[in-house]
């Protein structure tokens, strides 16, 4: 049985229960969070919750949580719960108004939301035995403020059941000048040459916290370039590497784009390399 947590209560998930005037569930009005946990150990809670606070100040939810208080709810939760991995949804909306109106309304609590679910192990760090990838590719139709991790995901849900239907992992995104943004579920990276490649940070996509942890490990590293500017499509798609990051997937390889072979079509080493040096340094964020 997994238990949750909402409003103050440890609960079991089967019997929370929000109002359906809840503005999370009228328009999307929340920002969410996922953390892994492997080993009951969370990879970059501080900066996940701090994406968290951003957000919610961006859409002025006011819910006060320092991340120490977020960490103490969490860490409860997790003791709550049967298992050794996790992915920890976080959920915060505006709360219940007593009309719906499109305007933020005043004098209401936000409604926290946070339930565990099990997680698979790490992927092997074996080019060999790693699961790959497929992709897809389409123009980027969501709203102009990825960078907001907010709870209405439906452009995302659109694009990635494109992805879906047609046989394949995700679905990669690119704005109307032909430019990499990001997957609809996902960051993306490229490798060319040797060199690791991925789109700097706008509001074109969301500043993914396994995108970071990524780039500073290799940075850290100092075997593998790394660098953060546009990419075109055409890029893309003459790459040696394509990879899709979250903190589901960590660094996942692909190895078709569009029906065609990425690279060779195998899973390149500078992957196998790179994932190395993120997994030993993942849990130091």
């Amino acid at each position: 049985m997994s238990i949750a947590y909402l409003n103050g209560t440890y609960l079991p998930l089967e019997e929370a229960r929000i109002s359906p005037l809840d503005r999370g569930f009228l328009f999307g009005d929340g920002i969410y969070e996922v953390i892994p946990y492997y080993n009951r150990k969370p990879v970059g809670f501080a900066p996940h919750m701090q994406r968290m606070i951003n957000g919610l100040a961006a859409l002025e939810i006011k819910c006060n949580k320092s991340i120490d208080e977020w960490r103490e709810l969490l860490d409860a939760l997790i003791a709550k719960n049967d298992g050794d991995n996790f992915g920890v949804y976080v959920h915060v909306s505006r709360g219940a108004d007593t009309k719906r109106f499109h305007a933020y309304p005043e004098n209401v609590e936000p409604t926290v939301f946070a339930f565990a679910f099990g997680i698979k192990d790490p992927e092997p760090v074996d080019r060999a035995t790693v699961h790959p990838y497929t992709v897809s590719s389409t123009q980027d139709l969501r709203w102009k403020r990825c960078n907001i991790k907010s709870t209405a995901l439906l452009g995302n849900v659109m694009h990635f059941q494109q992805g879906y239907a047609s046989g394949n992992n995700e679905i990669l995104l690119y704005n109307d000048k032909n430019e990499l943004t990001e997957g609809s579920s996902c960051n993306a990276f490229i490798v060319k040459d040797g060199v690791v490649i991925t789109p700097i940070e706008d509001n074109q996509i969301l500043p993914g916290i396994t995108r970071r942890i990524i780039i500073d490990s290799l940075k850290a590293d100092g075997s593998i370039p790394v660098e953060e500017r546009t990419v075109t499509m055409d890029e893309v798609r003459n790459a040696d590497e394509i990879w899709i990051t979250s903190s589901s997937k960590e660094i996942a390889p692909v190895v078709k784009l569009d029906g065609n072979p990425v690279g060779n079509g195998e899973v390149g080493p500078v992957w196998e390399a790179a994932f190395r040096i993120y997994t030993d340094r993942k849990f130091d964020f």
